[in-house]
C-alpha cells in the first residue's frame, strides 16, 4: 500500500497551514533574494517545500547534499525534481579525498562502531558539503517538521543558526496527515521508500524500516540511544566537527 494510501487525510487547519507556509516562504525569498537556498534532503517534506516554492515561482534556489552512501531511489529523486519542475538542483558532494581516507582507516561500517565515529562520518559526509552550501548565504529552508520527534518538538518556523545565518522550517507545526494530503493534492513526487515505511530517510546503511507504534526516526541509526538521533545539520554547538577532525586520520 502507498503512503499516500496510508496516511493522506485532510484535518481542520490545514489550508491555514499551507497558506502560512508559503507566506513564510514568500517573505524570506523577498527579504534575502539571491542569499537564500532551500537544503533539501528529499525527504516528503522537503518535497513539499520545493512544490510549493515551483508552484508559486519563488525565486530560491534548490540545493542537496549527494553523501555517496544514499540509496539509488534518493539520487534519483534530483534527477525528478528538474524533470518535473524543470528546476535545477545543485548538488554538493563529500570531498573524494576525504571519504577514501576515512574508508580506508575505518572501514565501510565505522557508523555503527561508536557514536563518535558515526558523527565523523557525518561530518565528512554531510556536514563539509553543507558548509559549503551554505558559503555566502544568509538563510536557508529546512524541511524540519516538530511531530518528526522529542528532539524537535519545539521546532519553531525560523531562527538563526551557528553561523547567524537565518533557518527557516516552513512547515514546522504540519502533521504526517498534512505532508501527505498535500502529496496526494498536487501530485508531488517523492522518495518510493517512504511506500516501505520509511519516513526518515537518510544514508542507506544508517536507515530502516520502522514498526508499528515507533516514532518517525527510530529508523534512523536505530542501534544507538535516542538522544543521539541526529547527523548535526539541525544541532546547534553539536560536536561532530571535533569528533571529525581527530578521526578522520586516525588508524582504529
Amino acid at each position: 500500500m502507498s503512503a499516500i494510501a496510508l496516511y493522506a487525510r485532510a484535518t481542520a487547519g490545514f489550508d491555514e497551514r499551507v497558506a502560512h507556509a508559503l507566506q513564510v516562504l514568500t517573505e524570506a525569498a523577498a527579504t534575502h533574494g539571491a542569499g537564500i537556498v532551500q537544503s533539501t534532503s528529499l525527504g516528503v517534506e522537503d518535497m513539499v517545500v520545493t512544490d510549493l516554492i515551483a508552484r508559486h515561482q519563488l525565486p530560491i534556489a534548490l540545493a542537496t547534499l549527494e553523501t555517496g552512501a544514499l540509496h539509488a531511489e534518493t539520487v534519483a529523486l534530483i534527477g525528478r525534481i528538474t524533470t518535473h519542475y524543470g528546476l535545477p538542483v545543485q548538488v554538493f558532494a563529500p570531498q573524494a579525498e576525504a571519504v577514501i581516507q576515512f574508508v580506508k582507516n575505518h572501514g565501510t561500517d565505522a557508523m555503527y562502531q561508536s557514536l563518535d565515529l558515526r558523527k565523523a562520518c557525518c561530518g565528512v559526509r554531510k556536514m563539509e558539503p553543507l558548509g559549503r552550501m551554505l558559503a555566502g548565504r544568509t538563510a536557508w529552508i529546512t524541511g524540519l517538521r516538530r511531530e518528526q520527534s522529542n528532539a524537535r518538538g519545539e521546532v519553531p518556523f525560523s531562527e538563526p543558526d551557528d553561523a547567524g545565518r537565518t533557518k527557516l522550517n516552513p512547515l514546522a507545526d504540519w502533521t504526517w496527515a498534512d505532508v501527505w494530503h498535500y502529496v496526494k493534492l498536487h501530485q508531488v513526487p517523492y522518495n518510493p521508500l517512504h511506500d516501505q515505511f520509511m519516513p526518515s530517510i537518510g544514508c542507506a546503511p544508517c536507515t530502516r524500516a520502522i514498526a508499528v507504534g515507533e516514532d518517525f526516526r527510530s529508523g534512523r541509526w536505530w542501534w544507538e540511544q535516542d538522544g543521539a538521533k541526529e547527523c548535526g545539520l539541525h544541532v546547534k554547538h553539536d560536536d561532530a566537527a571535533p569528533a571529525v577532525s581527530s578521526l578522520i586520520g586516525a588508524r582504529p
